[in-house]
């Protein structure tokens, strides 16, 4: 890979690592949230536009169910390894694995259930 290919700090270009080696901020699922289990949380955040509207990054959650609430916010994931089953609050469990692609729109509201330790590429938009 030439040296040039991650962008410079201030490039308009921006390649989100998938293993990055910075330290991770780590959170558990808020009390109210939480359904089974006990998830631990890890966010390698790596971009955020000058309005604060738009995140970047990678994020990674051990095994567990949570509830999942968007609010106004629209997110696309992409799992690049691990497991889980998102069963919307109306609508059908879907699984997801290494691979896969998927958006929540803003209103989204179901349980998001990591079966096999995930980690997944973000980018959040509200």
């Amino acid at each position: 890979m030439k040296s040039n290919q991650k962008g410079h700090p201030l490039s308009q270009l921006k390649t989100v690592d998938p293993n990055p080696v910075f330290s991770p901020r780590e959170s558990k699922a808020l009390p109210e949230r939480l359904i089974a289990g006990d998830p631990a949380f890890k966010t390698w955040a790596q971009d955020v536009s000058k309005d604060d509207l738009v995140h970047t990054g990678v994020w990674e959650a051990t095994p567990g169910e949570t509830r999942s609430i968007k609010g106004e916010t629209f997110e696309f994931c992409h799992i690049l390894s691990g497991v889980i089953e998102i069963t919307p609050d109306v609508g059908a469990p879907m699984t997801y694995r290494a691979g896969d692609s998927f958006v929540m729109k803003p209103g989204f509201t179901g349980i998001w259930k990591t079966i096999e330790t995930v980690r997944k590429i973000y980018v959040t938009v509200g």
